[in-house]
């Protein structure tokens, strides 16, 4: 996928250049209106802690080390609605669920550990609301690219490229946080994504029949 730019290299950072360097402030909330983390305030006194054992063992991200924030934030938003503050925690959220729930605790405590590019620790309120903006996001740009595809704006061949670029960036984050796709997994998901769509534009297509002859 590197003929569009997509490899974890464009993350790393400018090493001749320290100013680009920034500090982790002011991210976005639901709205996506700011780029930078969102941190919790340092304890005056830090205290040495231990870190948990499956936190030492995550594995995710590694092929980010170096990155630099920044960097990450722009690429994602050249792509996608999410800012790398809210793709951290998402995928985080994804694996550091219990039977109870989401380890927001875990998850904020140790987010210099769990993630490279990401450099200050979160309280649980902030975890949360990371992960409520994702999920904001998430449905409301899938409602956008469903009234895309029903409102018969995009041809079916138009379609096809739009959901060609969607997987092919997915993929490609997948693969930045380690993600192991075989064959099967991603022909699989390829499959289902192509019944879905068939399924909306069947739907559009009765949707236009049924004004039709109401007309």
């Amino acid at each position: 996928m590197d003929e569009d730019g997509l490899n974890a290299s464009r993350f790393e950072a400018d090493e001749e250049s320290p100013a680009d360097v920034t500090s982790d402030d002011g991210e976005d909330g639901a709205d996506g209106t700011d780029d930078g983390p969102m941190p919790d305030v340092p304890d005056p006194e830090p205290q040495e802690r231990d870190v948990p054992e499956d936190v030492q063992k995550y594995a995710r991200f590694k092929k980010m080390d170096g990155a630099q924030y920044d960097r990450v934030n722009d690429f994602l938003r050249e792509r996608t609605y999410i800012t790398a503050r809210e793709w951290a925690i998402a995928r985080l959220c994804s694996d550091f669920r219990t039977e109870t729930g989401v380890e927001m605790t875990k998850i904020g405590e140790n987010l210099p550990e769990l993630v490279p590019f990401m450099t200050d620790t979160y309280t649980p309120q902030a975890v949360n609301q990371a992960r409520a903006s994702f999920e904001e996001k998430v449905r409301k740009a899938g409602a956008t690219f469903l009234y895309g595809a029903m409102c018969d704006f995009f041809t079916a061949e138009e379609l096809d490229d739009v959901m060609y670029e969607s997987t092919e960036v997915a993929k490609f984050l997948l693969e930045v946080e380690g993600v192991d796709l075989s064959v099967e997994e991603e022909l699989e998901a390829e499959e289902r994504i192509s019944s879905v769509m068939r399924e909306v534009r069947e739907a559009s297509e009765e949707l236009r029949e049924r004004e039709e002859t109401e007309e």
